[in-house]
């Protein structure tokens, strides 16, 4: 199986902090849980969580080497870098699961642990 069309383009989106083009990837009503935050519902929360999440760090880049495709799931694994504003970086594992309806996502479950990423270098 190969990866999906959109799934790059949706990383694009994240790697270039576009909380707008992100969105056009999800359902109107998609849930969105980042770790262990409080999952957030529809687009509009969804983009003022991930517009103030991009003003905090610097950039942010993903490898995906793996990628597994259910008919209504997509998961994700890979390594995910976070450069911070004082162009510190740090690397950690992630796995995101996107729960699929009509070709787009339902449900966005990232799985990462973001504990070090703001705590002083």
């Amino acid at each position: 199986m190969g990866t999906p069309d959109w799934l790059g383009k949706l990383f694009d989106t994240i790697d270039n902090k576009d909380a707008d083009g992100f969105v056009t990837f999800l359902t109107e009503d998609a849930e969105f849980v980042f770790g262990n935050a409080e999952p957030v519902q529809g687009k509009a929360a969804i983009k003022e969580l991930l517009v103030g999440f991009f003003g905090s760090i610097k950039a942010i880049g993903h490898e995906i080497p793996d990628v597994w495709e259910h008919p209504d799931a997509v998961i994700t694994r890979g390594t995910v870098t976070y450069t911070r504003h004082d162009s510190s970086k740090l690397a950690v594992p992630f796995a995101n699961v996107f729960k699929m309806e009509n070709g787009l996502i339902r449900e966005y479950l990232i799985y990462v642990d973001t504990s070090r990423l703001y705590a002083e270098a």
